[in-house]
């Protein structure tokens, strides 16, 4: 049986009380929104607005930069969203990628090693935190931070922690510490800042998968599309990022073909991978609405 997450940003009020609404009428367990200050929305004002609107849906950002968020202020944001949804709130978490969310902070991106260390550090302070616990760190990722979470009180006992990311040790760590992994298939940042190379292939989802160690794994799809010619889409994709239309055919990133073809391609990804979550972005909740009853069979 499959879940689908929806991610997606708002455009303004009323699209987006219309957009929660009709994801968790559609059966989407989850609404997410992303985290990339100064260039989207603020996910938990946004999802707070969700939560008013919704009664079952799950919500979470996709994914919080650990670089540039404080661990008392993820708490007391994500504590608070709990308390508003009634008990639905997810963190998400990543290591972050992007410069200009440094810049923004007056701070310059660490090397991949200072930016690991970090999240580490962030993650396991908020967790803490939202465990009731006073936490008191002195690394050098969090120098001297000491801080308690006095209100609000998380409705959940444990508020679910999503990592968001593929490098190694991450991974080792998020199949220890974290509640559910997020694997996009994006590798190394480009030189824009922004977008990655692509690990899309067996090979490289089959190591990710082994390190997530039997946790459970949701995969972000970049693309879906419905088409009686998978083919031709393939075949440009494979083209656009230089890969085997036999690789992309198999990888859990891109959901494409008729409705048959999909359903069938996520079993297969249940099948060969374990993958039995998805998240996917604003085009899908009418192109895979109508499918859920068939993709959670």
């Amino acid at each position: 049986m499959a879940t689908f997450a929806l991610q997606v940003q708002p455009e303004n009020a009323a699209e987006w009380v219309d957009t929660a609404r009709r994801a968790e009428a559609a059966g989407f367990e989850t609404l997410y929104v992303a985290d990339h200050p100064g260039s989207c929305a603020a996910p938990f004002v946004a999802l707070a607005a969700a939560a008013a609107v919704t009664t079952t849906i799950r919500l979470g950002s996709y994914v919080s930069n650990a670089g540039v968020r404080e661990p008392i202020l993820l708490a007391c944001d994500v504590a608070t969203l709990d308390v508003v949804s009634g008990g639905r709130a997810i963190l998400g978490l990543g290591a972050g990628h992007t410069p200009a969310e440094w810049a923004a902070v007056g701070k310059v991106r660490p090397d991949v090693r200072g930016r690991v260390d970090r999240f580490i550090a962030v993650a396991e302070a908020t967790a803490r935190l939202l465990a009731g616990e006073k936490v008191t760190v002195d690394v050098p990722e969090l120098t001297m931070l000491t801080a308690a979470l006095e209100k609000p009180a998380r409705v959940q006992e444990k508020i679910p922690l999503l990592f968001g990311g593929g490098n190694t040790k991450l991974l080792r760590w998020a199949a220890a510490h974290a509640d559910l992994i997020g694997l996009s298939g994006l590798g190394r940042t480009l030189a824009d800042g922004h977008t990655h190379e692509a690990r899309w292939r067996p090979d490289e989802i089959d190591a990710q998968v082994e390190l997530a160690d039997g946790k459970p794994i949701e995969a972000l799809v970049q693309q879906v599309e419905v088409t009686d010619d998978a083919g031709a889409v393939y075949a440009a994709k494979a083209e656009e990022l230089g890969m085997a239309e036999s690789e992309l055919r198999v990888a859990p990133y891109l959901l494409i073909g008729t409705e048959d073809e999909i359903v069938a391609a996520v079993r297969e990804h249940a099948r060969r991978w374990g993958i039995t979550r998805f998240a996917v972005r604003r085009n899908a909740l009418d192109l895979l609405g109508p499918l859920l009853p068939r993709l959670a069979e």
